[in-house]
């Protein structure tokens, strides 16, 4: 199939944006009570998962393999439905669980739809902030708050001394390894919050967004929707970012350069 014939295909995001509408009403009307929580790294460090993530997951999987019954499905909580198909549907049905633990609305459902390995179109949605992200080209993004549609752009003519910068290292760096970037930790002056904060990178809120240990489904949906708004999105060495782990999201190439080149000494 022509890539140019199914990122003109307007059934994606189509799709995506009832599936926003969806995953808020079904927390609202039935995932907004009381859940369990278990620790998935019981004696190795805390990685919670709730009723609620699978809950969200088993009705993503769902709604895709109704609509797009043929396609793969890559989730957090449920696995790797293969099939032969070159679409795959990648979910985090909830990014920011810690924070769903503790009652932020920070966290979202993540969804991305890659064709042969690549996101193509991205959804992050946030019920508890009433407003969701997605893309509905390579080239044009949206933000809907309240029903109201926005286009999404980055701050792209930012100077570097103006830049907002947030950065969230979550104990996967040391803090000697840290004090080897003290012009990084200086800039860090914003917080940062799950998936919110590559979402406003695209809104134009903030500049830079610092992340480690991002998985595929922490970070496929979210690239899209940056490359739409203009952002640059890349692992910490300047690779790929849909290789996920340690990763660098920046408002123009300028500024993405010297963040890079601050970052060497932890690479």
């Amino acid at each position: 199939m022509d890539n140019n014939l199914i990122i003109k295909n307007n059934e994606f995001p189509k799709f995506l944006n009832q599936l926003a509408i969806d995953l808020t009403n079904l927390y609202f009307k039935k995932l907004n009570k009381s859940f369990k929580v278990n620790n998935k790294l019981i004696g190795k460090g805390y990685d919670p998962v709730t009723t609620c993530d699978k809950a969200f997951e088993k009705f993503i999987r769902a709604k895709i393999s109704k609509k797009f019954p043929s396609h793969e499905i890559i989730g957090e909580e449920f696995g790797y439905k293969k099939t032969k198909s070159d679409f795959s549907w990648v979910i985090d049905p909830i990014d920011g669980t810690r924070s769903f633990v503790i009652g932020s609305p920070t966290w979202s459902n993540l969804i991305s739809l890659n064709y042969k390995g690549n996101p193509i179109f991205g959804l992050a949605n946030f019920p508890m902030l009433n407003k969701y992200y997605y893309n509905q080209s390579p080239k044009i993004a949206y933000v809907v708050e309240n029903k109201k549609r926005k286009k999404l752009s980055v701050n792209k003519n930012v100077k570097f001394e103006n830049i907002k910068l947030t950065a969230g290292f979550h104990g996967a760096i040391s803090l000697n390894r840290q004090k080897r970037i003290p012009k990084i930790l200086k800039l860090i002056q914003f917080p940062c919050s799950d998936a919110l904060s590559y979402a406003q990178i695209c809104e134009g809120r903030i500049d830079v967004v610092i992340q480690c240990n991002n998985k595929v489904w922490d970070i496929h949906p979210l690239i899209p929707i940056i490359h739409a708004a203009g952002g640059i999105v890349t692992t910490w060495d300047n690779k790929n970012a849909k290789l996920a782990g340690h990763l660098v999201v920046s408002s123009n190439k300028i500024i993405h350069k010297k963040i890079l080149s601050l970052m060497k000494p932890i690479i």
